[in-house]
């Protein structure tokens, strides 16, 4: 089931969002002071991607080094991917099939928000939110 389900992401949604992700993060990397939100946004490309079955978790060591980044991450990035995961479920919504699809996009906005202090980790639940 997760693989079919990846599948469809991909050819839907996952392949555009991951696009996104990485334009930031190649934007992100121009600079030497932000290779590390370019990091974020290409480890958050792998996971867009072929989201289900893996799932992002808070990590417990995480503190006020990831509290700043994720501020300055919504500054320069995070805002327009919420708006790219936006744009991309509104067609999901649309269609019935893509309905289960489009709300796997719309749990992915407070991911895009804050990646800082997550971690990405296999679940064997294929509807991990």
């Amino acid at each position: 089931m997760r693989t079919l389900l990846n599948i469809i992401w991909l050819v839907f949604a996952g392949f555009w969002l991951a696009l996104g992700y990485a334009l930031a993060g190649v934007i992100c990397c121009i600079l030497i002071i932000t290779i590390p939100f370019g990091i974020a946004s290409f480890r958050m490309a792998s996971y867009v991607i072929w989201p289900f079955g893996r799932e992002v978790v808070r990590r417990s060591d995480a503190g006020a080094g990831s509290t700043i980044g994720n501020i300055i991450w919504f500054i320069v990035a995070g805002w327009w991917l919420v708006i790219e995961h936006i744009i991309t479920a509104i067609p999901l919504f649309i269609s019935i099939i893509g309905i289960p699809m489009g709300w796997a996009n719309l749990k992915l906005i407070p991911i895009s928000l804050t990646p800082f202090g997550r971690e990405i980790v296999e679940t064997h639940r294929p509807f991990a939110s």
